[in-house]
């Protein structure tokens, strides 16, 4: 008997023993390796953008107000949504906590807690290379005591990863935001419709809309404002009083259903960009600019259709083998029963 053959079948004794030596199965695993590039379907999405634009400070956002350029804002709940967002261009990208409903599945944002927070939070920061990156503070995390903010808020800094945070409520809240921007965290201030106290103002409701109703968007937009909030987003407010409370501040307003008199904008990506069945409720305020759940329906349908059919995987979509390795394989099974 040759020695080929003899090797042959010895190597083929080795490879279908339960446990096959080491050294039998590494060069083969090496040896072709070695010469490939990266085959895997989960490679990192964290590609770096074309043109590559400055890091969005706090300054960069000041700038912006003084020339008077609207700032933009949009929401992300993790990493795919906020790399989007990102190489959009977006000024300001907000981990809101409104991913209570649209990634979680929740039924409001009171469900959140700050764990969770921080997780989407880390998520969305490991995408946003340039824009500014805020987190929510959500319910139950900051309303005990200006203590309890400062420390919700240094773990969703120090943990998620984020440059700074958010919170609802207006003159009640000022000394816990005081806090909190004195200890070198910058706060994005939030009034109007407050979501988190839906419960309390009787739902989701407009704000602002009678004189003295009005006259309370004012006073909390003043009192987050000196209380040191770098900005703050004004939701469910009349346009006009909106833009005559922007006339009134030193600092930029957001607006999120409160007219185009605002310093600049913000709305929930998921909202804007279509990702949802049809017949979801959608906001008054809210434009929509694409369809994303129709164009995923459509793509997970074809798949699925051509899965069924094996259309798919095509020969484009499978890794070759020389015929002659692959004759050597079957004749090496050949002897083997299932």
């Amino acid at each position: 008997m040759s020695r080929s053959i003899t090797a042959s079948r010895s190597l083929q004794r080795s490879l279908f023993s339960p446990n096959p030596p080491l050294s039998v199965v590494a060069p083969l695993c090496t040896s072709r390796s070695q010469s490939q590039t990266r085959q895997s379907s989960h490679s990192p999405l964290g590609n770096p953008v074309a043109s590559p634009r400055k890091k969005v400070t706090i300054n960069t956002l000041r700038a912006l107000h003084q020339k008077d350029e609207p700032i933009t804002m949009i929401t992300a709940h993790d990493f795919p949504s906020a790399h989007v967002a990102d190489h959009a261009g977006m000024d300001m990208i907000l981990v809101g906590d409104s991913l209570a409903m649209v990634a979680l599945g929740m039924e409001d944002t009171s469900e959140v807690v700050l764990e969770e927070m921080i997780l989407h939070c880390r998520s969305v920061s490991r995408a946003t290379k340039a824009a500014f990156t805020i987190g929510d503070l959500p319910m139950g995390s900051y309303e005990i005591a200006p203590e309890q903010a400062l420390e919700s808020a240094i773990r969703v800094v120090k943990e998620g990863r984020v440059q700074a945070v958010k919170l609802e409520g207006g003159v009640e809240y000022a000394s816990t935001i005081e806090k909190i921007t004195r200890a070198g965290i910058p706060v994005l201030g939030h009034i109007g419709l407050t979501p988190q106290r839906q419960h309390s103002i009787g739902g989701f409701r407009v704000q602002g809309k009678t004189t003295a109703s009005a006259l309370k968007v004012l006073e909390d937009a003043l009192a987050v404002q000196a209380a040191g909030c770098f900005a703050v987003v004004i939701e469910a407010v009349p346009a006009e009083v909106a833009a005559l409370v922007t006339q009134k501040l030193k600092i930029p307003t957001i607006g999120i259903g409160a007219g185009n008199g605002c310093s600049g904008q913000v709305l929930v990506q998921v909202d804007m960009s279509g990702n949802f069945p049809p017949g979801r409720f959608v906001p008054k305020f809210v434009k929509q600019y694409g369809n994303v759940w129709a164009e995923s329906m459509r793509a997970i349908e074809s798949y699925k259709s051509e899965v069924k059919s094996r259309q798919y995987p095509a020969p484009a979509h499978t890794y070759p083998m020389s015929p002659e390795e692959f004759t050597e394989f079957k004749g090496m099974t050949e002897s083997q029963r299932p």
